[in-house]
């Protein structure tokens, strides 16, 4: 793959992945019983955030076809005025890196982590939080996302990479 950068996967997890969201899981609160016993729910599971009023909620799905690591990064993108959440339908494991911001706003490549979570968890990217398009491994996946949008150009803001960056497992 080059001389590209190399980030190493890291595991899911609330406490690494809390300065850019929240990750989303039945297993990360206790939750309360409803449906006359028969389930357990977990309210306010993520900070869901728009700036723009006249933005609309949008539930869309994904199917994400597989790829394999290590993965070859070119591009991030983030969505300035909403969070965006991610929750597995199908599917095994998955990759989403993410990136903060430089002082000017740009993407900082050299803060670049990757997570890898599997079927049960989701996150919750932060408002304007820099970030690779999630990617499926091994396998295809389907994914429930939901953000803010209005259909302009501030929906979503892409910029390339001035390097490659290489993500592999360790």
């Amino acid at each position: 793959m080059g001389s590209a950068r190399v980030v190493t996967v890291e595991r899911l997890d609330a406490h690494a992945f809390a300065p850019f969201g929240q990750v989303i899981g039945t297993d990360l609160g206790p939750g309360r019983v409803v449906n006359l016993g028969t389930a357990r729910r977990f309210d306010h599971a993520a900070r869901l955030e728009s700036a723009r009023p006249a933005a609309r909620a949008n539930l869309a799905v994904f199917h994400s076809a597989p790829v394999e690591l290590p993965a070859r990064l070119t591009m991030l993108e983030r969505h300035p005025h909403s969070t965006q959440m991610f929750l597995p339908l199908t599917g095994g494991r998955w990759l989403i890196c993410v990136a903060p911001a430089l002082p000017g706003g740009d993407p900082d490549p050299a803060g670049l982590r990757a997570f890898v979570g599997g079927p049960g968890r989701g996150v919750n990217l932060a408002r304007g939080l820099w970030h690779h398009p999630i990617l499926a491994l091994e396998e295809a996946a389907e994914f429930a996302m939901l953000a803010w949008e209005d259909g302009s150009a501030g929906d979503c803001e892409e910029r390339a990479l001035a390097g490659a960056i290489e993500v592999r497992e360790r």
